[in-house]
């Protein structure tokens, strides 16, 4: 039986993910029905390969989402600021104006305790953590998103202390970068 490997957000407030060196960098208000058309602009000149379907705008649009409506609670008066490089990989960094995502070390518990499931073929526990839910948490949050960006973002998913700025990196097969590179 191999290993279980289960991966984890991580909160480290100097990681290279967060060197905005030489990104592109744009501000947008927190206007929740702006989202699709905010990920469209910074997507504009993504090359072709990097897009995987919708894949890569799925993901970013989560990231940008949940900096809107958890972290700036859809005030437009906050903003939500966004650094972006998309030469040999996908990179950003987003921050909002929130207090930061409180629950980060109790969502690494529950994921911890799914993927445990999962490998022992605990099918009752499995099914127990089908959502993770907070006292904020409305009918439409279950943090299942957060499962599919540690798997997508293979070169990393950093925090901040204050938990309210990510860093993230899908590293890509092929012309513009290899998958195998560890350097953000």
């Amino acid at each position: 039986m191999k290993p279980l490997i289960v991966r984890k957000l991580i909160v480290d407030e100097y990681n290279e993910l967060f060197d905005a060196q030489g990104m592109k960098y744009m501000e947008f208000n927190s206007d929740y029905s702006a989202i699709r058309k905010y990920c469209a602009i910074i997507l504009k000149d993504c090359p072709g390969e990097f897009k995987e379907g919708n894949l890569l705008e799925q993901q970013l649009s989560e990231i940008v989402k949940n900096g809107i409506k958890h972290g700036n609670k859809c005030d437009p008066q906050r903003k939500l600021k966004v650094w972006y490089d998309l030469r040999k990989r996908a990179r950003f960094i987003v921050e909002d104006e929130g207090e930061g995502f409180a629950y980060l070390e109790q969502w690494n518990e529950f994921f911890r305790k799914r993927q445990e499931a999962l490998y022992y073929e605990d099918f009752d526990s499995f099914l127990n953590l089908a959502s993770f839910r907070t006292p904020q948490s409305d009918d439409n949050d279950g943090g299942n998103s957060l499962i599919a960006a540690l798997e997508f973002w293979n070169g990393g998913m950093i925090y901040n202390e204050a938990k309210n700025k990510v860093g993230v990196v899908r590293w890509f097969q092929g012309g513009h970068g290899k998958a195998a590179d560890t350097q953000a």
